[in-house]
C-alpha cells in the first residue's frame, strides 16, 4: 500500500466523495484522500467469500453466470412458484448472502434483459434492491448517464457529449441510423441498450479464458537475470491457480510493460495441456528470450490461456524424465502456501527480489469487459 507505483483496488463509499476509484495511482488517491486507510489486499480471503457468494446464487438458480468476484448474473426464469414474486426473491437472496457471510451485503437488480438488470444493482448501492419491469425498463433508462451503456468507455463518452448526448434517453432520441453513421456498429450498440434490447442469455457456462499474475515494479529493471526470476515467480502464481481449479492451460503468454508505458506481449501453445510449474515456466523464459526491446520494464506478467479441464492423472510428457518429480515438489510448495501464505517458501535466486507474487487475480480475468 506504500508503494509510489501502487493503485487502487477498491474504494469504500467514505472515500468515493473524494474522487477515489478503481484503477487510480495510489499517489493520487492520498493527495485526494490524505486521510484514507490504506490497507493491503488480502486475495485469497476475497476469494473464499467468493465462492461462499456463488454458492448461495446456485442455490436460488441452477443457471448462474460470473462476471466477477462478487458479480453474477442468474437466470431465474420459471423461479416464481418456488421463491415467489421477484422482489420477494431479492430480499430472499441478500437475506441468504448476508447470513451465508456473516454480515455481508449485496446490491440486486431485477430485470427482463442482463443490461437492464446490471444498470438496476448499480442503481442503489450499497445493499440497494432495485426491480425494473420490461414494460417500463425504456422510461427508467431514459434519465440515466450515457455512462451506463455498456462499452461506453471515457473516450466514448466524450464523442457522445459531442454529439448532444449525455443521457440514455438522447440516445434514444437519436436514431438508429444517426448513431450508426457517426459512430459504426457502436452506434446500433448503443441504440439497442438505449431501447433496453439484450438478445444475450444468461450463460453458466462461461468460464475464464485466462489465468494471470502481474505485478508493477517498484523500480524499472532491465537486467535479464532478474526478469527471469520475476517471470518464474510469476508462473508459480498461475500455475497454482490453475491446480486449485483444476484446470489446464495450452497456451502461455509473456507480458512487459516499458518505462514509458508501452505493453509488450508474446505467446506460445503448449506442447500438451498443463498446470505444472516448470514445463509453463520453460516456455515462458524462451518467450521472455524473444523479446527485442531492451527495456527498462516498470511490470512483468504472464498468464496462461486457452483454459480447460485438468489433464487425467498420470498422463506425463515421455520426453520428461522428471515430471514426477516436478509434480511432487508442485504439491508440497502449494501446501506451504496454503498452510503459511505467500512468499513462505522461495527459490534461493529468486530471494533478491523485493516483490512477493501473491495469489492474485487480474481483473481483466474475471470481469465482463466493457470496452468491447
Amino acid at each position: 500500500p506504500n508503494s509510489a507505483r501502487g493503485v487502487v483496488l477498491t474504494a469504500s463509499y467514505e472515500a468515493r466523495p473524494y474522487k477515489v476509484g478503481s484503477a487510480m495511482a495510489m499517489a493520487v488517491a492520498r493527495r485526494r484522500c490524505p486521510d484514507a486507510i490504506v490497507v493491503p489486499p488480502r486475495f485469497d480471503r476475497y476469494q473464499a467469500v467468493s465462492r461462499c457468494v456463488m454458492q448461495v446464487f446456485r442455490d436460488f438458480s441452477p443457471v448462474v453466470e460470473p462476471i466477477s468476484l462478487d458479480e453474477a448474473f442468474l437466470d431465474l426464469t420459471g423461479s416464481e412458484r418456488l421463491l415467489g414474486a421477484p422482489e420477494a426473491v431479492g430480499k430472499k437472496l441478500k437475506a441468504a448472502v448476508k447470513d451465508a457471510t456473516g454480515g455481508l451485503t449485496v446490491s440486486v437488480g431485477i430485470s427482463s434483459t442482463k443490461y437492464v438488470a446490471k444498470v438496476a444493482s448499480g442503481y442503489r448501492k450499497p445493499d440497494g434492491l432495485t426491480l425494473v419491469p420490461p414494460e417500463s425498463a425504456r422510461d427508467w433508462l431514459a434519465p440515466q448517464p450515457v455512462a451506463v451503456l455498456w462499452g461506453a468507455g471515457p473516450k466514448m463518452q466524450a464523442r457522445l457529449a459531442a454529439l448532444g448526448l449525455r443521457t440514455v434517453g438522447d440516445v434514444a432520441r437519436y436514431g438508429a441510423e444517426r448513431l450508426e453513421h457517426e459512430l459504426g456498429r457502436a452506434g446500433r450498440h448503443f441504440y439497442d441498450l438505449s431501447q433496453a434490447r439484450d438478445p444475450r442469455r444468461v450463460d453458466s457456462s462461461r468460464g475464464a479464458k485466462s489465468l494471470s499474475s502481474e505485478r508493477t515494479l517498484s523500480a524499472d529493471i532491465d537486467n535479464q537475470s532478474e526478469l527471469k526470476s520475476y517471470v518464474h515467480e510469476a508462473v508459480a502464481v498461475v500455475a497454482r491457480r490453475l491446480r486449485r481449479q483444476a484446470l489446464a492451460a495450452h497456451g502461455v503468454r509473456v507480458k512487459l510493460k516499458t518505462h514509458d508505458f508501452r505493453i509488450l506481449t508474446r505467446q506460445q501453445r503448449l506442447r500438451s495441456a498443463t498446470n505444472a510449474t516448470e514445463p509453463i515456466n520453460a516456455v515462458a523464459q524462451a518467450l521472455l528470450d524473444e523479446f527485442d526491446d531492451p527495456g527498462p520494464f516498470r511490470l512483468v506478467g504472464v498468464a496462461a490461456y486457452e483454459l480447460g479441464g485438468e489433464a487425467p492423472a498420470g498422463q506425463l510428457d515421455f520426453l520428461a524424465a522428471d515430471d514426477e518429480h516436478d509434480e511432487r515438489l508442485d504439491n508440497v510448495l502449494d501446501a506451504v502456501h496454503e498452510r503459511f501464505g505467500p512468499g513462505s517458501v522461495r527459490r534461493a535466486a529468486d530471494l533478491k527480489n523485493q516483490t512477493v507474487f501473491n495469489d492474485d487475480v487480474n481483473l481483466d480475468d474475471i470481469r465482463e469487459d466493457n470496452e468491447s
